[in-house]
């Protein structure tokens, strides 16, 4: 197919130049013309089933406007936008290719054709801002970051503060995304203390927690279960960090004092087949099921059924932790208490003794204990639900969450300006 007017144009001309052309002429009149701010969000997956989080932020904004760019379409149905546009699979030489790769050492994105795919989505359509989703990514798209004339904002969710030693100078490369970008978004003051260490200005951090839209999850009245069948609830991707193997050994310590409870685990994950090895190992098999993951009505459906949410997360191996779980939140929306560890910005949710119990990590009899004391006390049971349900109104509802990042996404257009104005970019 021969190449448009258009894309002749475009072909080797550095991003910069381009923007800074396309934003003089054809762009400021387009600018010109827009009421609202428009945004840029960069997800590799949009999405994966873990990530309703994100889903949530981008349809709602209400003070701005954004369309998606991702290289990865992916459970359309779950998740419904009507502005995505896929980078697709770059066409390159392969000698070219292997020129990029061997001889000049350009970055991955360079030499595959990703940076040429994605530049000419945003000189198309010319949005004021960037927010690349997952730190990650936004290594892997500095060198794109670096190139643009418009700010980006990175936000950090906690599986990407993590050093990966694996890969040869990425902390290098994620100071550099730190340094060269106006704002970065966390989800929790521990990550947002992580970045700090890793040589973030702390200036530059603003809290943007996860928003939960109440009206999905409404506060449940729950009662004692007069028998001793209590349900205990986890919800989560089963990988290292969530804690899985230290609640069922509590669970197993718990059984022995409470043997009508049951303890359902919902999501997936690599781990599954270790943990349900051991569950039939801790002679649980009976008595803990695994759902797989649920979508949205049938997680709250599950949560109107329980009587205590489990989040006993630790510090995974390759140094993965937590922001502030989704799942916990929602879980406390509805009213159920939580019995979980003080790791990550677990504790920015959940205050011990008033939203839930927290424990160390890692210790299995520290967590049945808790367990016990909670389901032996039905004035501190019901307390700590109502707790959970107000907390999670005052302090997460969407709402406020959104326009928070609303108001960081001005806040990094003014920055970036006064920068330029300054002469530092």
């Amino acid at each position: 197919m021969p190449k448009s007017d258009d894309d002749r144009h475009l072909a080797g001309v550095p991003l910069g130049v381009l923007s800074q052309v396309h934003g003089e002429e054809s762009g400021a009149a387009a600018r010109g013309r827009r009421e609202r701010l428009l945004v840029a969000s960069y997800c590799t997956f949009f999405l994966k089933p873990e990530m309703r989080h994100v889903y949530r932020q981008i349809c709602g904004l209400q003070s701005v406007d954004t369309f998606v760019i991702t290289k990865h379409r992916q459970h359309a149905d779950e998740y419904p936008f009507g502005d995505v546009v896929e980078i697709g699979a770059p066409r390159l030489n392969p000698l070219r290719r292997a020129f990029g790769k061997y001889i000049r050492r350009l970055p991955p994105m360079v030499y595959r054709g990703e940076f040429e795919a994605t530049r000419r989505i945003l000189i198309r359509r010319d949005p004021d801002l960037m927010h690349v989703y997952f730190g990650n990514t936004g290594v892997h798209l500095l060198p794109l970051i670096r190139a643009w004339d418009r700010p980006t904002v990175l936000s950090f969710h906690g599986m990407d503060v993590q050093a990966r030693p694996e890969e040869k100078g990425y902390l290098q490369k994620l100071r550099g995304a730190l340094n060269i970008v106006p704002l970065v978004l966390v989800r929790s003051e521990s990550i947002g203390k992580r970045l700090v260490e890793l040589g973030c200005a702390e200036d530059k951090i603003r809290l943007n927690r996860t928003g939960i839209p109440l009206d999905r999850f409404p506060m449940v009245e729950r009662t004692i279960p007069i028998d001793g069948a209590w349900h205990l609830v986890q919800a989560c991707r089963l990988i290292p960090k969530k804690g899985l193997p230290t609640a069922l050994r509590a669970f197993q310590i718990v059984s022995k004092h409470l043997p009508n409870a049951r303890f359902t685990i919902a999501g997936a994950g690599p781990m599954q087949p270790e943990l349900e090895r051991l569950t039939g190992e801790l002679g649980l098999s009976q008595r803990v099921r695994f759902t797989g993951f649920l979508d949205q009505a049938r997680l709250r459906e599950l949560y109107e059924q329980a009587h205590v949410f489990l989040h006993p997360s630790e510090l995974a191996p390759d140094a993965n932790q937590e922001g502030v779980p989704n799942s916990m939140l929602e879980a406390m929306a509805s009213g159920l208490p939580v019995i979980a560890t003080r790791h990550g910005g677990i504790p920015e949710a959940v205050n011990d003794e008033k939203q839930g119990l927290l424990v160390p990590e890692k210790q299995p009899a520290a967590l049945a204990e808790a367990i016990c004391r909670l389901c032996g006390n039905a004035g501190l049971w019901s307390r700590l639900g109502k707790s959970a349900n107000l907390r999670v109104a005052e302090e997460f509802a969407q709402p406020r969450q959104i326009e928070r990042l609303e108001a960081a996404y001005f806040e990094a257009v003014t920055r970036r300006a006064r920068w330029k104005r300054a002469g530092t970019t």
